[in-house]
């Protein structure tokens, strides 16, 4: 089958086209046509030899995390999940190929039917993405009525998502963007929100609850400067692979609680997601679509951190 493939670690040069095997399905797995890829950037970190790269074994790699597509072959002839239905979800780069190909394997519990009112490419958009601002604001935070939730990145590809999943389960939610999407953000459910270019946001905001910080200390030491603006004994969810590494112990010595985060495939949830799609309730925000042949432009946008919602990759016509 044909992808796109990083050849070893570096810029975006590495990013090639290559023929590489078709995916071979073992127990419980699905073998899925990929129709639309998307762009995160835990996907630009791994390239460049941070993220998952470790656990690289072998070059050429398909990297790509989320994926819309048609199911192919199913674990067995009962399966909910039968040949020609439509599905979205996510896999686990590098145990599993990544999605940046004609074709991905992954386990049946990676994948939910696709939502009806989405377009594969949409779709495509929301797995990585909607399940890390779920575990982050519902799993660990507990998103409920009464509670104050700092979002930083608020119109970013998990921070969109995250303002209004938050707001949907009754938190009041405070967001920090720049000044191009502070009606955007507003419009996403934020009962407030601070443009980071113009305030400093601690001066702004003080006594929340929790923060979902998904910037860390790689930016003007936004996850510290957090921590001024919670109550004692507040909580911070930081997502971001090595973007705060004494996160843990800062947090403690200011009297608050802190935790990373790392995403979990889950059908269950996506399903749950699915509903809130249809009924009106969430939405993803597609900032751009890259064929799949322009990964190395998708990479570069993303890795300047001021993309509005989600960049996808069209991998097929449906």
């Amino acid at each position: 089958m044909q992808a796109m493939v990083a050849t070893g670690l570096g810029g975006v040069e590495v990013l090639r086209p290559a023929e590489v095997p078709m995916p071979v399905r073992a127990n419980a797995e699905l073998i899925v046509k990929v129709l639309a890829a998307s762009v995160n950037p835990i996907d630009a970190k791994t390239r460049s030899g941070r993220g998952v790269a470790a656990a690289i074994e072998r070059f050429p790699a398909v990297l790509g995390y989320d994926f819309a597509g048609v199911v192919v072959e199913s674990p067995y002839e009962a399966h909910p999940l039968t040949p020609g239905t439509p599905v979205y979800g996510m896999t686990m780069v590098p145990r599993f190929g990544g999605s940046y190909a004609e074709y991905v394997t992954v386990p049946a519990a990676f994948a939910a039917p696709k939502p009806p009112s989405m377009s594969f490419d949409e779709a495509a958009a929301l797995p990585l993405a909607a399940l890390t601002a779920w575990g982050m604001v519902v799993d660990v935070a507990r998103a409920h009525e009464g509670q104050r939730m700092l979002i930083h990145a608020g119109a970013g590809g998990v921070g969109h998502l995250a303002v209004q999943l938050a707001a949907y389960f009754g938190a009041e939610v405070i967001a920090t963007c720049s000044t191009a999407n502070l009606s955007f953000v507003r419009e996403l459910g934020a009962a407030r929100v601070i443009d980071y270019t113009q305030h400093r946001f601690e001066e702004e905001v003080s006594g929340v609850d929790v923060v979902i910080d998904l910037i860390g200390n790689t930016h003007d030491g936004t996850g510290s400067r957090s921590l001024a603006a919670m109550r004692p004994g507040g909580l911070l969810v930081n997502a971001p692979t090595g973007s705060w590494p004494t996160v843990i112990d800062d947090a403690a010595a200011a009297g608050m609680r802190a935790t990373g985060y790392k995403v979990t495939p889950s059908a269950a949830t996506l399903a749950v997601m699915t509903r809130m799609i249809e009924a009106g309730d969430l939405r993803v925000h597609v900032d751009r679509v890259f064929p799949l042949a322009e990964v190395a432009a998708a990479h570069t946008l993303i890795e300047e951190g001021r993309t509005r919602g989600k960049l996808v990759l069209h991998v097929a016509d449906a």
